[in-house]
């Protein structure tokens, strides 16, 4: 016994006719005939009394049409909710960003997400924003936050999320600036200047940029990775910093520093979302990438 025999048995249940039922069904009179023959020796009961003239159910088979009638509405009830299932996202994806963004603006972005795919499962990386490209290129991730570096890697796609100034802050105490200092930045006045500054990525690269247009040959303090490590010693009072505004948005240790208002200030960050190019046709990353348009 299977649907189809249980198919055409409930169509001829229905007509009453083996021509009619054999051509809504699509099979040969001696094909349906064999179908129900073969229900009604699996069975061991008559289902339909035939002559010359009419077909008609037997007892046998009006229990039967009420069996095969429950039985398919649940084959269909249940290749229903297969296909719903199958059309459903479901998998891993890997995402990379700095401590900063997984409590600014990442809840927010997971939690809309979530409600959308809930069967997407993220798992979340955090570290150093200087490194989301290079995670991406190395295939470790499939997607990452970070800043927009001034030129885009070959194969990397990049969707801005938002854009956030990049600051020079120092401790409230001492006041390692003078209003002399911060009016005019040049070799003589910021030479004893302590700097704490990036190992390396964006903020480094502008505020090293910065620093020799103005032919500053500067005293650096420490090389530390991650702009909250630069916060924590600059409120400490060990030198000046360059962070994104958005780390002081989110800092417990704001109100232990300043912000230096030196012009022209350094370019802002542009902050977005990166994935490879060719990997974009992958549905799961599709999804992530096309919600946050």
């Amino acid at each position: 016994m299977d649907s189809h025999a249980l198919t055409l048995f409930l169509s001829l249940a229905d007509h009453l006719h083996f021509g009619k039922t054999s051509r809504e069904q699509h099979v040969s009179p001696s094909a349906l005939s064999r179908s129900i023959k073969q229900l009604e020796e699996e069975l061991g009961a008559p289902l339909f009394i035939r002559d010359n003239r009419s077909v008609r159910l037997t007892r046998e088979g009006q229990h039967f049409r009420e069996y095969a009638s429950e039985v398919m509405s649940g084959w269909q009830a249940i290749r229903q909710t297969f296909k719903q299932e199958q059309q459903i996202l479901h998998g891993e994806l890997s995402l990379y960003c700095s401590v900063t963004a997984s409590y600014s603006f990442l809840y927010e972005i997971l939690s809309s997400f979530r409600q959308d795919y809930p069967r997407i499962e993220m798992k979340l990386h955090t570290g150093d924003p200087a490194k989301a490209v290079e995670r991406v290129q190395q295939g470790l991730e499939d997607l990452a936050i970070g800043a927009r570096p001034d030129s885009l890697p070959a194969g990397v796609e990049f969707q801005s999320i938002t854009r956030s100034a990049l600051r020079f802050i120092g401790p409230q105490s001492p006041q390692l600036l003078s209003d002399e200092q911060l009016k005019n930045p040049s070799a003589d006045t910021w030479q004893d200047v302590p700097l704490i500054l990036s190992e390396e990525g964006l903020a480094r690269t502008r505020t090293d940029r910065w620093l020799k247009h103005h032919n500053i040959k500067p005293r650096i303090y420490a090389q530390v990775s991650g702009n909250e490590a630069i916060v924590s010693m600059v409120s400490l009072g060990f030198g000046i910093g360059v962070v994104p505004q958005i780390v002081l948005d989110n800092s417990p240790l704001t109100a232990r520093i300043r912000i230096y208002d030196i012009q022209p200030p350094l370019t802002a960050y542009d902050i977005g979302l990166f994935a490879l190019h060719k990997r974009l046709k992958d549905p799961l990353i599709a999804a992530f990438w096309n919600r946050q348009r």
